[in-house]
C-alpha cells in the first residue's frame, strides 16, 4: 500500500484556505478516501450519525506527480483528525513561505508512512508532509487510523455510492449570507427546522413552537429537475398554505431537521461555493444540499470540486 504526491499551489490553497476550514466545522475526524483520480473527504457515511457530508476533488486539482497503488484496485481509505491535517497544512506552507519563494521553490510532498513513535514498540501510520527546500528538508507526521481492509473500503464506497443519489427537484440559493443570517436568529427559538421544496422553485424554512411560529420563504428560485408552474389561485395565499397545499398535490415536500444540523451545513461557505442547491430525496430520506463552484471568472462549472451535504430528518415529512 503507497500514497506519494506533491501538493500544487493551487491545492494547497483550495485546502487551507477554504476546504479544511470548512470540513472542520463539519466534525473534528473524517475518512480520507484516495483512488486513482480522486481525493475524497468523508463526514459520517459510515455511522448515519449527524451531517453527512462529501467533498470529492479530481487528483490534478490538488496534486502533482500523483501516485497510489493497494491490493483494493488501488484505493486507500483511513480516519484522520481535520484540525491536525489543517495545522500540518498551514504549518508547511509557512515554511515554504519563510525559506524560500513560496511551493513554487520548495515543494510540499505527502506520503502514507509507518513509523516507530518514541516509546513505542509498535509502527503506526502517518500521512507525512515533507517540505524540500534548497539546504534542508522538514516533516511534519499526521496520526491516521490504521487504513481500511478490502471489505471496510467496499463498504465506504457502497455507503459514497448512496450518498450521490440525487433529489428529484433542486432549487438554487444564490445568496447563503441571507439564509445563514436568519437562520442564525432562529438558534434561539426554537431546536427543528421544518423545511418545504416546491416543484415551483420556492423554498420555506420555518419554526413553530407553542408560543410562536418564525418562518422565511424564497420564492421563484431556479429549479432543477422536476418542475411544474404555480396555480394562480395559490397566489394570494400565505406561504405556509401555499406550501401545504402544494404538498397535498405532490408538488412539494416537506420535512423536518435539526436547527444545529442547518446551520452547520451553512459553515460551507467557508469553502467559498458560488451558490447551492437544495432538494428532498424520494419519500423524504433527508435534506440534500448540493454545493457548485465556478471556474475563476467564469459561470461554467468547475467540474473538478464537488462538495454536498446530507441532513438527516427527525420526522418522516410528507411527500
Amino acid at each position: 500500500m503507497k500514497f506519494k504526491a506533491f501538493l500544487t499551489e493551487n491545492g494547497v490553497n483550495l485546502l487551507e484556505k477554504r476546504f479544511l476550514p470548512a470540513l472542520d466545522k463539519m466534525g473534528k475526524i473524517c475518512h480520507l478516501y484516495l483512488t486513482r483520480d480522486h481525493t475524497m473527504f468523508l463526514h459520517n457515511l459510515l455511522n448515519g450519525d449527524g451531517i453527512q457530508s462529501v467533498a470529492q476533488f479530481r487528483k490534478e486539482a490538488l496534486f502533482d506527480d500523483y501516485r497510489i497503488s493497494s491490493q483494493n484496485e488501488d484505493r486507500i481509505a483511513f480516519a484522520i483528525d481535520i484540525s491536525l491535517l489543517q495545522r500540518a497544512v498551514r504549518s508547511s506552507v509557512s515554511i515554504c513561505t519563510e525559506f524560500g519563494s513560496g511551493l513554487t521553490q520548495n515543494r510540499l510532498q505527502i506520503k502514507l508512512v509507518k513509523k516507530l513513535p518514541p516509546n513505542c514498540t509498535q509502527s503506526m501510520p502517518f500521512l507525512t508532509f515533507e517540505t524540500k527546500g534548497y539546504k534542508s528538508a522538514v516533516i511534519q507526521d499526521v496520526p491516521i487510523s490504521k487504513p481500511f481492509s478490502r471489505a471496510q473500503v467496499i463498504e465506504l464506497q457502497t455507503a459514497l455510492d448512496m450518498a450521490q443519489d440525487l433529489p428529484q427537484t433542486l432549487v438554487q440559493v444564490p445568496d447563503l449570507n441571507q439564509l445563514q443570517n436568519f437562520v442564525d436568529r432562529l438558534k434561539h427559538v426554537g431546536d427543528l427546522l421544518n423545511v418545504s421544496i416546491s416543484k415551483y422553485g420556492d423554498l420555506l424554512v420555518q419554526i413553530s413552537t407553542t408560543l410562536i411560529t418564525v418562518g422565511a420563504e424564497f420564492q421563484k428560485l431556479l429549479v432543477i429537475g422536476e418542475q411544474a408552474d404555480a396555480p394562480a389561485e395559490d397566489r394570494n395565499l400565505s406561504a405556509q398554505t401555499r406550501s401545504a397545499r402544494a404538498v397535498l398535490r405532490g408538488d412539494a415536500q416537506s420535512v423536518q431537521v435539526s436547527v444545529k444540523h442547518f446551520a452547520k451545513s451553512l459553515q460551507c461557505h467557508l469553502a467559498k461555493p458560488d451558490c447551492a442547491f437544495y432538494g428532498i430525496a424520494p419519500r423524504g430520506a433527508c435534506l440534500t444540499v448540493i454545493f457548485q463552484f465556478f471556474i475563476p471568472g467564469s459561470r461554467q462549472t468547475d467540474k473538478s470540486i464537488s462538495l454536498h451535504c446530507r441532513l438527516p430528518v427527525l420526522d418522516p415529512g410528507s411527500s
